[in-house]
């Protein structure tokens, strides 16, 4: 097994800096409708929906597409999951086994990253209380926000890579919470 993400499909190309928006309060609204569709189209195997990132936090910029968590049962039996969500407008873009069994789905219309972990999967746990840690705690919203707006001021060849020079603050914030000790 390789730790090396397979892309499904092209890597998403930045060639640049990264833009990013003021906080839209129809982020939630749009995740509330995303959710709707997601749930709609697994039924009882979408054992849960969240919406994290960085568009779930208000006064919090983003790059405009929601990030959302799905826990499926075992999000290695793609069967179980990827038609349905492909009928439903997604599209496979990412498999990474050697990281959890990780799943990534993009939509559009809204722009959508849809992170698919197994149900116990820790990163669930990780990716929510980093969010509730920023809701919570505007200083710690405020210096993540200023590391965003300097790393995507730079050039960078793929989005993944200015997702990736994030991860120290991300690391460091995502300490403090206690998720994962």
């Amino acid at each position: 097994m390789t730790d090396e993400p397979e892309y499904v499909r092209n890597r998403d190309r930045a060639d640049g800096s990264i833009t990013l928006d003021e906080h839209d309060p129809a982020w939630a609204e749009r995740y509330e409708r995303e959710q709707a569709r997601i749930r709609a189209a697994l039924g009882s195997r979408a054992l849960r929906v969240e919406h994290v990132g960085s568009t779930s936090v208000p006064g919090l910029a983003a790059k405009p597409i929601l990030d959302i968590v799905l826990v499926v049962a075992d999000s290695a039996a793609e069967d179980a999951y990827v038609p349905e969500l492909e009928a439903a407008g997604y599209a496979l873009h990412v498999r990474e086994p050697g990281w959890h069994e990780h799943r990534l789905l993009k939509g559009r219309d809204p722009a959508v990253n849809l992170h698919v972990f197994s149900d116990g999967c820790p990163e669930i746990g990780r990716m929510v209380a980093f969010r509730d840690h920023l809701r919570a705690n505007p200083d710690e919203r405020d210096r993540y926000l200023r590391t965003k707006r300097e790393l995507a001021a730079r050039s960078w060849e793929y989005v993944q890579d200015y997702a990736d020079a994030k991860s120290a603050v991300i690391e460091e914030i995502i300490s403090r919470t206690g998720a994962g000790q």
